[in-house]
């Protein structure tokens, strides 16, 4: 595949200066503890960037183990107190989080793309699946279905409980700070727990105005944010002996981290970490679809997706066609500043240091021999922009077909044996989603039980739903998020046996 796609330098459209938040946005930029803004024990700060120009946004308290400890204090007060509340009462308080949500959306979408440099259209969908969450989880908790009472040893009578965990320490990422808090303060509240989140120190805008707009509506406790670094307020929820349960998405080094920590108290441990999911593209598949979809699919949030479409593997005989569709639909993605216009589709990278990251991996692909067939390159000026980039005449084993980029990057590599592409996508350390293009029927319903992934769509990608759970195999970690599943992972089955023989 030696096509050259000629292509101009993207540029990046930039506001009229005008922000998107103002300071009487914020939330009080303190811990939230047994439901109020508290000082911390250190005076330490944390500067917030707006990654679009790298100006400082506003800043956050650097948390200690101290408020990590008084804030699991008041979800021990509180996990009695709710614990005991029915599923009904529950719902409806989970019910008025979601109207509480919905009547602050519009805001809740700018402070999250003035905090990550996210489109608006971004955003707005974080919004609307963290309302859908709570209204779904607010449902199932309602409805939750177990092995039926009956003896199944004679005379004795078997009733299986599901009870709740306890407390649980949550920690979310920069990528969907909004979004991925709800996958775990949702189901985590319905099924009776109490929790203490740590937000990403990068990304912890909407996670704190959450707070304030819920304060009302749970009893104190239930609901706390310690605000800071991983290696401190991370490391001691997850070592915390009075936690029951830490759940994480993020990095695969935060995942180890995590479980090694945990592994002390014997706790129990969700993680929902990193991808690299193939995109399997076959002769007979239809090609301009299959390039439309990974238009969105494969840079959707800048990339910054762990279930991103960014390795496709297509069958040669197509695979020239196959990447000119893909760079003409990748090429008319708008890049540029959240606040630019309603159109803007890819923002800049969440910092700085990530920025370096990505940028690392298309200078390495570079020196490889790998080419650009679209983007390549950082884009010089403010912020941290990385353009939409289609790598091509990838080697089988390359760095960047095998190592999670995070960015706007999709490689493209060939195969021509379907037994060959089966073994190539499955061998890499992840397996949290893929995706497989064909219109052959019996392929199509083969082929997902040989891809070692948690997700497996086919003939579409990245294509998510409340009702379905999501989690990974291998190095994307254990545990389920969203659907009934998520509920079943914050409870705990308790079997009470009675003796009924007179």
């Amino acid at each position: 595949m030696t096509q050259t796609v000629a292509s101009t330098p993207t540029q990046v459209r930039r506001g009229d200066g005008t922000s998107l938040v103002s300071a009487e946005d914020f939330a009080p930029r303190r811990h939230f503890i047994a439901g109020e803004f508290v000082t911390g024990a250190s005076g330490a700060s944390i500067d917030v960037v707006n990654p679009a120009d790298g100006s400082v946004l506003t800043t956050v308290l650097e948390g200690t183990a101290d408020d990590v400890d008084k804030a699991v204090d008041a979800a021990l007060a509180a996990k009695a107190g709710w614990a005991r509340l029915v599923p009904k009462e529950r719902a409806e308080i989970l019910h008025k989080i979601a109207d509480r949500l919905a009547g602050n959306a519009d805001l809740l979408a700018r402070l999250e793309s003035a905090n990550t440099g996210k489109p608006l259209m971004v955003s707005q969908d974080d919004v609307s699946g963290s309302i859908d969450t709570f209204r779904f989880m607010a449902g199932a908790s309602r409805a939750i279905t177990s092995q039926a009472a009956a003896d199944y040893a004679e005379g004795h009578l078997s009733v299986i409980l599901r009870e709740p965990l306890g407390v649980v320490g949550v920690v979310t990422p920069w990528n969907y700070p909004l979004l991925m808090a709800a996958w775990k303060i949702a189901p985590i509240l319905a099924a009776g727990n109490t929790m203490v989140i740590k937000p990403s120190e990068q990304t912890p805008l909407t996670t704190l105005k959450f707070a304030e707009l819920v304060a009302d509506l749970l009893p104190a406790g239930v609901f706390n944010v310690v605000t800071g670094y991983g290696p401190v307020v991370g490391n001691r929820l997850s070592g915390h002996p009075q936690i029951d349960m830490i759940a994480l998405t993020g990095s695969v080094g935060s995942g180890k981290a995590v479980a090694q920590k945990a592994a002390e108290s014997l706790k129990r441990v969700h993680l929902e970490l990193g991808g690299k999911a193939p995109v399997i593209v076959f002769d007979d598949a239809n090609l301009e679809e299959a390039a439309t979809s990974l238009r969105a699919a494969g840079y959707w949030n800048s990339g910054q997706e762990c279930g991103a479409g960014c390795r496709v593997l297509v069958h040669e005989s197509v695979a020239e066609e196959f990447t000119e569709h893909l760079v003409r639909e990748v090429g008319s993605l708008v890049v540029g500043e959240p606040g630019a216009g309603d159109d803007i589709e890819i923002g800049p990278l969440v910092s700085k240091a990530h920025f370096d990251r990505v940028s690392g991996f298309l200078t390495r692909a570079s020196e490889q021999g790998i080419r650009a067939a679209l983007g390549g390159a950082p884009i010089d000026g403010p912020g941290y922009f990385v353009p939409p980039t289609v790598l091509v005449d990838v080697p089988d084993g390359a760095e960047c077909s095998r190592e999670e980029i995070f960015g706007p990057v999709v490689t493209v590599e060939t195969f021509t044996d379907e037994n060959n592409a089966i073994d190539r996508a499955n061998d890499v350390p992840y397996g949290l989603a893929a995706s497989v293009w064909t219109e052959n029927a019996r392929r199509s319903h083969d082929l997902p039980a040989r891809l070692d992934f948690g997700t497996v769509w086919v003939n579409s990608h990245l294509v998510l739903a409340n009702e379905v759970p999501w989690g990974g195999f291998k190095g994307s970690g254990y545990g389920r998020d969203l659907s009934i599943y998520a509920l079943d992972d914050y409870s705990r089955t308790k079997h009470v046996m009675h003796n009924h023989n007179r």
